[in-house]
């Protein structure tokens, strides 16, 4: 399936990748404790996304569209039971496929996975390793050259998945762990789908020594006898999670979409607005320029109609916004105004954005401004 292209991109991604040619980035979901994982080939700014969750995908595909990443997949190490995957929306969002364990026989899943399968994107691929034993759906994805490895649930940082529900069983998951994973070099990073206490990576090395379940001289009878004896609560949103991720992730109702405007989310959680749509409808909204008096009627100019209210006085004077429009935030980078578009919606202002890329970009992509000589 083919995957949409998004806005061309500002920055070099061999940059943001620390120069290297594959960029990582690991996110983590705090109510569930949950790491998701991005990965993409520098040259053809392909990439991956790995276990997201449904609440986050606003910041997932924020930070996909800063970078000009083109996602190929989404996919997940196992239908979760403590969090609702968000496959399905980053699939509406992008068109990327959808890859889960063909096992599993979710709903949606484009490309169902099995062992010893490849996805690729760009030059690079992930190789797919049957690990069962948390359920008999669990994956994991190994990077081509053998550095890294996303062991979802399997195997996490000093600890593994449990096996008493959702086809769990001990002697299976033993096998997996130590066939699958602890075959892999030593120096192999791994990256599990969880953590609650701040672990975020182990390797090969250390969980063959330190995993206190099944490394050092543990044997098979050892590990079956912890697993067997953990006496654990059922997560607590496994009612939620379990069915929407037999959905993979698709609501049972169709989402509510915001009205007022096209609205996106930078990756740092800010509403924003593009130039092209300000301009469209500016007779429906209110420019709010929160540049000092001098800035406004200063060289770089002004949109035409706009309220000016300084940034400094916002706090004292934002009762004086006009209600019934929208309020769209400008000044001259889109810094000043962030900070301000923040402050309204502290205030209670609910239909409210930046504009992004500020004045600065509205005069680079040619809308007009009132009085302006250069910016």
């Amino acid at each position: 399936m083919s995957a949409t292209t998004a806005t061309a991109p500002s920055i070099s991604l061999a940059a943001a990748a620390g120069g290297g040619n594959l960029l990582f980035r690991q996110l983590f979901d705090a109510a569930t404790g949950t790491f998701t994982y991005l990965l993409a080939d520098v040259p053809s700014r392909q990439g991956v996304l790995i276990d997201p969750v449904f609440e986050q995908h606003s910041r997932d595909l924020s930070l996909i569209h800063e970078l000009g990443i083109e996602l190929v997949a989404s996919i997940d190490t196992h239908a979760h039971a403590d969090h609702v995957t968000g496959s399905w929306l980053m699939q509406e969002a992008t068109g990327c496929a959808i890859g889960l364990a063909a096992v599993a026989r979710a709903e949606n899943v484009t490309q169902p996975l099995h062992h010893g399968d490849r996805v690729s994107f760009g030059q690079r691929y992930l190789e797919v390793r049957s690990t069962p034993g948390h359920t008999d759906g669990c994956i994991s994805f190994v990077l081509d050259n053998h550095s890294m490895a996303f062991t979802g649930d399997a195997l996490l940082v000093r600890g593994c998945g449990r096996c008493d529900f959702q086809q769990g069983n001990a002697h299976t998951l033993w096998a997996s762990i130590t066939e699958q994973i602890f075959s892999l070099p030593d120096s192999c990073l791994l990256y599990p789908g969880h953590d609650y206490t701040g672990r975020t990576v182990s390797s090969v090395v250390e969980e063959k020594a330190f995993n206190a379940r099944l490394g050092g001289g543990a044997t098979e009878r050892d590990f079956v006898g912890h697993m067997e004896n953990m006496k654990l609560p059922h997560p607590h949103k496994i009612a939620e999670a379990l069915p929407g991720n037999m959905r993979s992730g698709k609501p049972r109702e169709a989402q509510a979409r915001p009205a007022w405007a096209p609205v996106q989310r930078s990756y740092a959680g800010l509403p924003e607005l593009a130039p092209a749509w300000v301009s469209a409808h500016q007779q429906e909204l209110t420019i709010l320029d929160v540049r000092g008096p001098e800035e406004l009627e200063g060289p770089d100019g002004h949109i035409s109609g706009s309220l000016n209210i300084p940034l400094p006085e916002l706090d004292q004077r934002h009762q004086e916004i006009p209600t019934g429009k929208p309020v769209v935030v400008v000044c001259h980078s889109g810094s000043r105004s962030a900070l301000a578009t923040q402050q309204l919606l502290k205030a209670g202002l609910s239909q409210v954005a930046n504009l992004r890329g500020g004045l600065s970009r509205w005069n680079a992509e040619g809308y007009p401004l009132t009085g302006a000589t250069a910016l």
